[in-house]
């Protein structure tokens, strides 16, 4: 039995009640009128209708406009929820954001690296050393925080360890690799040969997550990645610039990109895989963040006697090495020369590479690993540019040639394009 209610045209909570209605009769059952289940159909087609139940003079109907409302019998209250326009449009600012801050903060800590290495310019090894193990401390101490302030729970600290153990793996085999070929490659090959990262993002989105995209985010992503080699490349050396090189080096450090958008697939996956373990809860980053970098350390640390003759650093050697490492950087003693702008530059290379890290993970956690890698390569060309004028401690510019404006062109308009359809049609997961 169907009954018929007026339609709502307010937007204003109003409470409704169905009025002279004593039973009904479902086939043999009596269904009490105390304890009604309506189905909100919604005048567009284009919206799912809601189910409501409860007291069916006490049913509360917020930002809805009704065109009938049918009895289906005694189920519990369900509550209402916001719209699914709502929800995408929040969605939406979250991830502009959190974009905007990735790529502002992405290209400070690239400007900020080329800075740190002026009194760094001996201890490159050392301060990649510094980061990967003195950031296990930072994150770790910072999840201690939020875990005794309840932002952290144990549910999320309950979570498998293989997926972590796996990201710190494939990061570690990225960071050997990317050094082993890093020191057999003319300087601008390597950002070049990185921007394969995002071709390998694509693919192992589509075959890990099941993610499916649209023929203009495959084609924002081509042109961006395109934009990028244009821009990097625009230097006078490019057309020799991997002559009398071979395959191997190049084919490593392409690998090496493949490893770390595995692993941030790897990332993206632990928070999917999160929210139905902690009941639609989001697993708080630094989790993601501590327990990652913490396995991350130990296999590079199992790495360490490779990486050190890699950098023509002899293992017994090392502790030299680090000890005076540690006193250009923190620039004291008396073997400190050309260790000026220490340790300002290090420190401030330091504290936004790590805010750049949460921002870069808070956007994966609410984006995907593609939208997240996109940000990163965005910044690249205004990174560039910024690195060619006089800065202090870099008084020497450096010109930029016509490829670069147009490789930059080229990477908006990628980014335009991979964007211009969201959130009207989202990438699925099959």
């Amino acid at each position: 039995m169907e009954f018929l209610g007026a339609s709502i045209s307010s937007s204003a909570p109003k409470v409704y009640s169905i009025l002279r209605t004593s039973s009904i009769t479902n086939g043999s059952t009596q269904i009490s009128p105390k304890t009604l289940k309506f189905s909100v159909f919604p005048i567009s087609p284009r919206k799912q209708f809601k189910i409501y139940s409860g007291k069916a003079r006490e049913v509360q109907l917020q930002h809805m406009r009704l065109s009938r409302i049918r009895a289906l019998g005694s189920h519990d209250y369900v509550p209402d929820e916001p719209p699914p326009s709502d929800s995408n449009g929040r969605k939406k600012l979250i991830v502009i954001a959190c974009s905007t801050v990735t790529v502002a903060l992405a290209i400070a800590n690239r400007v900020l690296y080329k800075l740190a290495l002026v009194p760094l310019k001996e201890y490159p090894f050392f301060l990649a050393q510094l980061t990967t193990f003195g950031y296990v401390a930072i994150y770790f101490s910072v999840l201690y925080m939020r875990y005794r302030s309840g932002i952290a729970t144990d549910e999320m600290l309950a979570l498998p360890k293989s997926p972590f153990i796996l990201i710190g793996f494939l990061e570690a085999l990225g960071v050997v690799s990317g050094m082993y070929s890093g020191a057999m490659l003319p300087g601008p090959a390597i950002p070049i040969l990185g921007q394969t990262f995002l071709v390998w993002q694509l693919v192992f989105s589509i075959l890990l997550l099941g993610r499916s995209y649209s023929m203009n985010r495959i084609a924002g992503c081509f042109l961006v990645a395109v934009g990028v080699v244009l821009a990097v490349a625009s230097g006078s050396d490019s057309d020799q610039m991997l002559s009398g090189v071979g395959i191997l080096w190049p084919a490593m450090m392409i690998a090496s990109s493949a490893f770390q958008a595995v692993a941030s697939i790897v990332k993206e996956f632990v928070f999917l895989d999160a929210t139905p373990r902690l009941k639609g809860k989001l697993l708080d980053i630094f989790v993601v963040n501590s327990f990652g970098s913490g396995f991350q350390a130990l296999f590079v640390f199992l790495f360490l006697p490779l990486l050190s003759n890699l950098k023509g650093i002899p293992l017994t050697e090392l502790p030299s090495y680090l000890k005076s490492g540690a006193a250009c950087f923190f620039n004291v003693g008396t073997n400190t020369t050309g260790c000026n702008g220490a340790p300002i530059l290090p420190l401030l290379y330091i504290i936004v590479n790590i805010v750049f890290n949460i921002s870069l993970l808070n956007l994966l956690k609410y984006s995907s690993a593609v939208v997240s890698s996109l940000a990163v390569m965005s910044s690249v060309p205004i990174s560039i540019y910024i690195l060619s004028i006089p800065l202090p401690y870099l008084p020497e510019g450096a010109s930029l040639s016509p490829y670069f404006v147009l490789g930059s062109v080229i990477l908006m308009v990628g980014l335009v394009l991979y964007n211009i359809s969201w959130p009207l049609k989202q990438d699925k997961i099959l």
